[in-house]
């Protein structure tokens, strides 16, 4: 009886090992490993726009919680940290930030795929620049040559946060 108790036991060994060794990849112990979760600082991956009829829209696509926005108009584009002047044409800016963000991984690769500094010829939107990522902020300058008008908002799955510049129209006078 004692003998096939001890058959028993070594069995159920056996296939408890099986089982657990079935259950885990080759080579998974030493590979790193991934998480699907959302990054813990957001992440700047792109810069888009388009034109519209009555208005150009910029869009700035995020990976993970979309981070507080702010949107100020500025004098002159500078680059974070130098100070440069961003060479975008124009006569009026506006400098959007996201803060907790960042454009590059932990590893410091960039995850931005973006435009760097590009001249746009649409009726209200003359450039765009990623201007700053440094210490969580990551910063967008958008150049124009008439005063924006402009409304923001947020887009969701995936995360977007959008500028929609109105087209600016010369007032005609007529007698």
């Amino acid at each position: 009886m004692h003998h096939r108790h001890t058959l028993a036991a070594a069995a159920a060994g056996i296939l408890l090992t099986a089982g657990i060794g079935a259950t885990i990849p080759a080579g998974a112990a030493n590979a790193p490993a991934r998480s699907t979760s959302t990054p813990a600082t957001a992440l700047v991956v792109n810069t888009r726009w388009g034109g519209h009829t009555t208005f150009d829209r910029l869009v700035i696509d995020v990976r993970g919680k979309m981070p507080p926005v702010t949107v100020h108009q500025v004098r002159s584009l500078r680059y974070d940290g130098s100070g440069n002047r961003v060479p975008l044409p124009g006569r009026f800016f506006l400098e959007i930030k996201l803060s907790p963000a960042a454009a590059h991984d932990d590893a410091g690769r960039s995850v931005y795929h973006g435009p760097r500094l590009v001249k746009i010829n649409l009726p209200a939107l003359k450039g765009v620049a990623l201007t700053g990522d440094f210490e969580g902020v990551v910063t967008i300058g958008a150049a124009f040559d008439h005063k924006p008008a402009f409304k923001t908002f947020q887009l969701h799955s995936p995360e977007r946060f959008v500028v929609d510049i109105a087209h600016h129209h010369p007032v005609v006078c007529r007698g």
